[in-house]
């Protein structure tokens, strides 16, 4: 069982689930976990590793269209080595800094494996969930995509240095909370464009929903040709390597200008949404990406 069929065996027990937060009044709250095995490879700093872990949970809270506030994380390794921990924790604060919210501390454990768990906190009184995307909206994204795919090649060929700073992302906090008024859905890119699409198309209770994207129109980070010489590889870095921790939203055309205007992170219109499925140029587009309990997910229905 992956992690989209474990999702879906406790919807009935959690029906409130599945969004990227949850909404408690005017409060988001999200919680994650990474491991050393699938989510920090070899050449990764304490550092980043901190910055990336907490960045992770920031993520979710932008893409609820809410303030950051604060965060935790419960971090876990075989041995408290100083300055392991303090330069951890340094990434940790720093990346809450930059989003206005506060590190504010967590717990300490001893594992067999390098592992953190992160919880974020934001407020809004007008969250954006996922299932709000109607036909004639457009769809958008912010930012660029493949820069994590591209950090996991620079750690593969020993660029640490690198692939550290690919992998230090910026959650988009800001842009969240200005796209809020316009976006009638929205996510993250954690499991990766395609799936981010398809994801939205299921949380909708229109039936028969679908989304037209164009390969064209998808912002690839300048690190993935650096990264990659094949083009396939490229646009798999792109569209279906996720972790990218990209918005993907849908807003009403008639918006889309004002909605670019107001984010601080460059806006990409990729293409717009109808009916009959998720398709690029014209050719279904597989329903793949991240997914833990097997690594990278494939499934393409």
């Amino acid at each position: 069982m992956d992690e989209r069929e474990a999702l879906s065996r406790l919807a009935s027990t959690l029906p409130d689930a599945g969004d990227d937060c949850a909404v408690v009044d005017d409060r988001v709250l999200t919680t994650d976990m990474l491991h050393e095995t699938t989510d920090f490879p070899a050449g990764v700093d304490r550092y980043t590793a901190g910055w990336r872990a907490v960045s992770a949970s920031l993520s979710d809270v932008a893409a609820m269209g809410a303030a950051a506030e604060a965060a935790v994380a419960a971090y876990a390794a075989p041995a408290f080595d100083p300055e392991e921990v303090d330069d951890f924790v340094r990434g940790a604060r720093e990346v809450c800094a930059a989003v206005d919210a506060e590190y504010v501390g967590g717990d300490l454990d001893e594992h067999g494996e390098f592992t953190v768990a992160t919880t974020a906190l934001g407020r809004t009184d007008d969250p954006v969930q996922r299932g709000g995307a109607r036909p004639g909206d457009a769809v958008c994204v912010t930012g660029t995509f493949g820069r994590s795919a591209a950090a996991l090649r620079a750690f593969e060929r020993g660029d640490a240095a690198s692939g550290n700073e690919l992998f230090r992302f910026r959650p988009r906090v800001a842009a969240g909370v200005a796209l809020r008024p316009h976006a009638t859905a929205m996510m993250d890119s954690s499991d990766g464009l395609a799936r981010s699409l398809h994801q939205l198309v299921e949380a909708s209770d229109v039936p028969d929903l679908g989304m037209a994207v164009e390969e064209s129109a998808v912002p690839v980070d300048p690190a993935v040709e650096t990264a990659f010489d094949d083009p396939a590889e490229r646009r798999e870095a792109a569209l279906f390597f996720g972790e990218d921790f990209e918005l993907v939203f849908t807003v009403p055309s008639d918006e889309v200008d004002a909605a670019a205007a107001a984010s601080p992170t460059p806006v990409s219109v990729v293409g717009g949404v109808d009916r009959d499925g998720v398709r690029m140029d014209g050719e279904p587009l597989p329903n793949r990406g991240f997914g833990h309990g097997g690594g990278s997910a494939s499934d393409d229905r």
